[in-house]
């Protein structure tokens, strides 16, 4: 699933960020109002989580913004702001919840997780849980990846890799993408952790089997489908 998350204070998104990565969401993070309101304008999220009191254009505006352009990504609202008549004025508008801070993220966990079963009720519940590209399967409740009969076992990063590229199936993914959404670091191309995370992968889910899924495009990134010449 992914999530975009707009919250100012720098230490609470992170906070917020990582608790949601280690549960195998796929996390965006904007700091102010602009560049929320740009990220879903410009993606497709599962959920935003946003704050109301932001730089640049608060919440409440950002969610009108978004709401007259047609689109209906599900919001959370999470506020210090814990008046009734702001609850009701969220609600009022269309979010899907309203969360006061401060609070557990066990709370805010169980939260996301009831807005997305709504979200979902409509889709099989395979698809709630299931990714699946050719014989490769990621069970993203189960945490288990299975290629085959054969199962693999990844690290949380490569999970979170993987997870990524096969939500992705068929689109190429950068190296940029990669370094944002999946260790939340600005690119450096100096840096070669993404060549190694990329290496160890493709040697856990392609080594041994006849077809491969994880491709380089030098100078693009990289792509994970099911090439058949």
């Amino acid at each position: 699933m992914r999530v975009l998350l707009v919250e100012d204070q720098r230490m609470a998104s992170e906070y917020i960020a990582k608790g949601l990565m280690e549960n195998n969401f796929v996390v965006d993070v904007a700091l102010n109002g602009v560049d929320g309101l740009h990220f879903l304008l410009s993606n497709d999220y599962d959920l935003a989580i946003l704050d109301v009191m932001l730089p640049g254009i608060d919440g409440w505006k950002v969610f009108e913004i978004l709401r007259q352009t047609g689109k209906q990504t599900p919001i959370m609202f999470l506020t210090a702001r814990d008046d009734v008549e702001d609850r009701v004025r969220g609600l009022e508008l269309g979010a899907e919840d309203y969360l006061i801070k401060p609070f557990s993220f066990s709370e805010l966990l169980a939260r996301v997780r009831v807005i997305l079963r709504r979200q979902n009720a409509h889709r099989p519940a395979v698809e709630e849980s299931l990714l699946q590209v050719s014989d490769l399967t990621l069970d993203l409740l189960k945490h288990k990846v299975t290629r085959g009969n054969t199962r693999i076992e990844l690290t949380q990063k490569e999970f979170l890799l993987l997870s990524l590229l096969m939500r992705r199936t068929g689109e190429v993914v950068s190296r940029t993408v990669l370094a944002e959404q999946v260790w939340e670091m600005n690119f450096d191309p100096e840096t070669n952790v993404i060549d190694v995370a990329i290496r160890r992968l493709r040697s856990k889910i392609d080594e041994g089997f006849e077809h491969k899924l994880l491709h380089t495009l030098r100078g693009a990134g990289y792509v994970l489908e099911l090439q058949l010449s």
